[in-house]
């Protein structure tokens, strides 16, 4: 059985207490905050790391990826949210299900990719248990997006290609927003695009340095 609320080092005060450092670092949209508060990040890491879960930091979840430190996906989360309400988002990336389980609350409906079908598969049965139903899972190479379901309100990207795929760009909705790393593995920038109103053109704001894992092309074998 899940111990959602967690005891000792991923109790729901230690949750607490990792917001108000996120609040202290500049995190102010209040549904993120509550997101975060609310989503149990230590069910999303293997049972030994769980008591560094509510630190803020990057924990490996296997085949080489990594589940982003909390600061990051409020970040990202708040980026995504400051241009209005998102009510349909995808997601490329679904690693351990973390940063999915925070845009479930914070958008109607979550359309997250995988390329890694293990990890997708782990976080679909977890996110389930958790009881997020407003979630869809595809097995694919993440940098051609979700062509049949598009367009989207916001696109949220959790690893680094080096240009913007001209697909996932596309099949951004007219005053949508992406927030996307971008680079090699020396240098990553996170940039914010926004699509124009009209749909004729973008906006792109380059942000903070960031680190992530690198995008690969391709289904994982």
């Amino acid at each position: 059985m899940l111990r959602r609320d967690g005891i000792g080092m991923t109790s729901p005060r230690t949750r607490r207490r990792l917001v108000g450092r996120l609040r202290a670092h500049g995190i102010r949209n209040r549904a993120v905050l509550e997101a975060m508060e609310k989503t149990p990040r230590h069910l999303f890491v293997d049972e030994a790391l769980a008591h560094k879960s509510y630190e803020d930091i990057a924990l490996p979840i296997g085949r080489g990826q990594t589940i982003s430190q909390p600061f990051m996906v409020a970040l990202m989360s708040e980026r995504l949210l400051n241009g209005g309400a998102v009510k349909k988002a995808l997601e490329i990336g679904t690693g351990c299900g973390y940063q999915t389980a925070v845009l479930a609350q914070l958008c109607n409906w979550v359309y997250t990719i995988e390329r890694i079908d293990e990890l997708q598969l782990r976080a679909k049965k977890l996110l389930f248990q958790l009881g997020y139903r407003n979630i869809s899972y595809l097995s694919a190479d993440g940098a051609g997006g979700w062509a049949s379901n598009k367009p989207f309100d916001g696109i949220l990207v959790t690893a680094a290609p080096r240009e913007v795929p001209a697909a996932l760009l596309a099949q951004l909705a007219p005053g949508g927003r992406m927030v996307i790393p971008v680079g090699g593995a020396d240098e990553q920038e996170l940039r914010v695009i926004t699509r124009a109103s009209g749909g004729s053109g973008y906006e792109e704001r380059r942000r903070e340095a960031v680190r992530f894992v690198p995008m690969l092309r391709g289904r994982a074998r």
